[in-house]
């Protein structure tokens, strides 16, 4: 048998050089997955996971110094014009999860008074909407307390369901402090999450926000070693956002990565430095143990630091997140949430079973693809969108 050569070669040297970006040479091989974490081998734990400050700094290889001239360019990158406000932004983003809940209430309510048959009904339609069952009991027992007269009208039931969820979401609706520690030391952000949640898209679009509408000095770091494409990515993004990068070669030690990004945001006067980490599933024991290590490694220079541990969520994976949460507060100080895709699925709701589970701070929500499609949580405005009311 005999294959058909290419005749344009500028197409297959094209898919050459995208396949070397794809699969990198020297990129690792991915484990098998496994459901059940196994015991760390006791020399990797002795040789990997337990490095000496000095060890660590032995390593470092001399790079090229990042660029800061250009730091405070006045010319931000161009977000989408026809967006709109915040609020009609994120009432497009949620419209799936608005639509379920909103026709949903309309359909139960339209013309009668709650009654327990109508209640059952609309705890069955927000454990739908992904607020799972020990919220949505909540809310629900709420509504059933309230006094509502003959006249009840179906955009009554969803401003008292409105004001219910904002009680809940208002626990977690605590703003990402950005000021320097005390001490003038660089704040310092790390970004964890499983694979595929948009953590490097959320630094990207987290570092736009507080370089231009904040007027910060913002440095990132690719200790996301494992995957190829990943330091490419991010690159793309300090080069949007005029925020300079501190990166290495794949397969690079992590921890080595971020305790230089950290020398380098102190020692050159940096407000904020953003550390992206390898996507790694929460039950994968030795990948979580990276995660401590990077962590170990920064507190030689500064106990307090990372000053935040922010998980990346989501929200397609529904109450997957829950457990992802549950996971990771196990191994890591977490400080608070940034919950994406919300624009891609009817899991909406999702939010409000974290706020009401977990009581963290929920920094942001991402409700797009455009740079400005990541904001800051309200949960007012996030409660009225949820459930349909425009006023």
């Amino acid at each position: 048998m005999f294959w058909r050569k290419k005749t344009n070669p500028a197409q297959a040297e094209k898919e050459e050089r995208e396949d070397k970006v794809i699969h990198h040479p020297r990129e690792p091989d991915l484990e098998p997955s496994q459901d059940v974490p196994t015991d760390l081998d006791p020399e990797f734990v002795k040789h990997e996971l337990n490095e000496t400050e000095n060890e660590i700094i032995d390593e470092l290889e001399v790079i090229p110094q990042p660029d800061t001239s250009v730091l405070h360019s006045e010319e931000a990158p161009k977000a989408d014009a026809e967006g709109g406000g915040w609020f009609s932004r994120l009432t497009s983003g949620l419209s799936k999860s608005t639509n379920k809940i909103s026709h949903g209430i309309t359909d139960i309510f339209g013309g009668r008074k709650p009654d327990d048959e109508s209640l059952q009904t609309l705890e069955d339609l927000l454990i739908e909407a992904d607020l799972g069952p020990r919220t949505a009991a909540k809310l629900v027992d709420k509504i059933r307390a309230r006094k509502f007269e003959s006249g009840t009208t179906v955009k009554d039931i969803q401003r008292a369901l409105a004001d219910d969820i904002t009680a809940i979401l208002t626990v977690s609706t605590r703003t990402l402090e950005i000021a320097r520690p005390e001490g003038a030391k660089v704040r310092t952000y790390l970004i964890c999450g499983v694979n595929g949640v948009g953590k490097t898209t959320t630094i990207g679009k987290l570092a736009y926000h507080l370089h231009y509408k904040r007027g910060k000095k913002v440095m990132m770091a690719a200790a996301d070693t494992f995957r190829a494409a990943a330091i490419e990515q991010l690159q793309v993004w300090a080069d949007r956002t005029k925020c300079p990068l501190v990166a290495r070669e794949i397969g690079a030690d992590a921890a080595a990565v971020a305790y230089e990004a950290y020398e380098k945001a102190h020692s050159q006067d940096f407000d904020i430095l953003m550390i992206d980490t390898a996507g790694r599933l929460h039950n994968k024991a030795h990948l979580m143990a990276e995660l401590e290590k990077i962590i170990r490694v920064l507190k030689k220079k500064d106990e307090d630091i990372p000053h935040e541990a922010i998980l990346v969520l989501d929200a397609t994976t529904g109450q997957n997140a829950i457990s992802q949460v549950e996971t990771f507060k196990g191994l890591v100080n977490l400080s608070g949430l940034v919950v994406t895709k919300l624009d891609g699925s009817a899991k909406g709701g999702v939010v409000v079973a974290l706020a009401d589970r977990f009581g963290l701070p929920i920094y942001a929500v991402g409700v797009g693809e455009d740079i400005e499609d990541l904001q800051p949580f309200k949960a007012d405005a996030f409660a009225k969108a949820l459930v349909g009311l425009t006023d």
